[in-house]
């Protein structure tokens, strides 16, 4: 098969077309014709050579995909699955190929009504959203989020499910026009963070309270900020690192506000824990979807063979939502 592979850290020049082995589902396992793949900053991250994928996982990029199940793995719990469900399926790597496999468990439907090209960029998000922000973060009807980057896949995700289950949602984004959509998507206030200080906007906007949630993208020198625009009892959700810089936080600030700061990541979780994100993101995830309540939100959709140039989109941070690379 083909899939895209990796000659060596770099920028998005080194991503290559190669032929490599087909895949063969182990025990628990199904394959899946890939239909689409999403792109992640994880991919960027891979790509560079600084997020390699885990041992026994493809050497190659993708975290997320939607295809067509073609094979089924023994001791696969008889019924669950079959040949010809048309699936989406969160990755420990691998999902730049024209076949995937992976643990049945985390394979979900693409849910009815959703476009099975649109639904690659649906899987990570959802789990990355559902369990950090619903789960981890406990995140209540009422209550209000702040999620940095709300024009992303992760943001526009989180501000739809926010919206949705009852919260109030504030995001941060890069342009005026960025805060506009995060706006359209359901942000009750948006914040151009180049020219305005998030912190003063999420305290005028809760007169004073400050944000239950802090869904951070960031890391740096946004956590001491978002600590400032904490509520007391706030947890702020770290799930990545922008340019490797360290946090100084204020221990008697935390104190204070009785906070929590919790850093988590989706791929280095294990099998057992990412099935269980699975059951709930399908349990709670998929009934917003299938109702419209949520929807997946698209910048742009790539050929397969112009990898490079969609990781150019997403470097240049010009885009809305996900962006797809189209398999077959």
């Amino acid at each position: 098969m083909r899939a895209v592979v990796v000659q060596q850290p770099g920028e998005a020049e080194v991503l290559t077309l190669a032929e490599v082995a087909d895949p063969l589902p182990a025990p628990g396992e199904v394959r899946i014709r890939v239909i689409a793949a999403g792109l992640n900053g994880a991919d960027l991250s891979q790509r560079r050579g600084h997020y390699p994928s885990p041992p026994g996982a493809p050497e190659w990029p993708g975290l997320e995909v939607s295809g067509i199940i073609d094979a089924i793995g023994d001791d696969v719990e008889p019924g669950r699955w079959r040949e010809g469900d048309t699936v989406c399926a969160l990755l420990p790597g691998g999902g730049y190929a024209e076949f995937v496999t992976v643990d049945a468990g985390l394979v979900l439907p693409v849910p009815e009504g959703v476009d099975p090209v649109e639904a690659a960029g649906l899987p990570e998000v959802a789990a990355t959203v559902w369990s950090n922000v619903f789960d981890l973060g406990a995140l209540a009807p009422g209550e209000t989020l702040l999620v940095h980057g709300g024009s992303s896949g992760i943001g526009s995700m989180a501000i739809q499910l926010a919206r949705a289950l009852g919260s109030h949602a504030i995001a941060t984004a890069g342009s005026a026009e960025k805060a506009a959509f995060c706006r359209s998507l359901g942000a009750e206030a948006a914040v151009d963070y180049r020219t305005d200080d998030f912190v003063a906007a999420v305290l005028a906007f809760t007169d004073g309270r400050g944000a239950d949630v802090v869904l951070d993208i960031v890391g740096g020198d946004y956590i001491a900020r978002d600590l400032r625009a904490l509520a007391t009892g706030g947890r702020i959700m770290s799930i990545a690192v922008r340019d490797h810089a360290p946090a100084a936080v204020d221990m008697g600030l935390l104190m204070r506000k009785r906070a929590r700061i919790q850093g988590t990541t989706l791929r280095a979780r294990p099998l057992a824990e990412r099935v269980a994100v699975i059951s709930s993101v399908r349990e709670n995830v998929w009934p917003l979807l299938e109702a419209g309540a949520v929807r997946p939100v698209i910048d742009s959709v790539f050929p397969f063979t112009d990898a490079a140039q969609a990781h150019r989109r997403m470097e240049s941070s010009a885009h809305l939502g996900k962006i797809l690379l189209r398999v077959s």
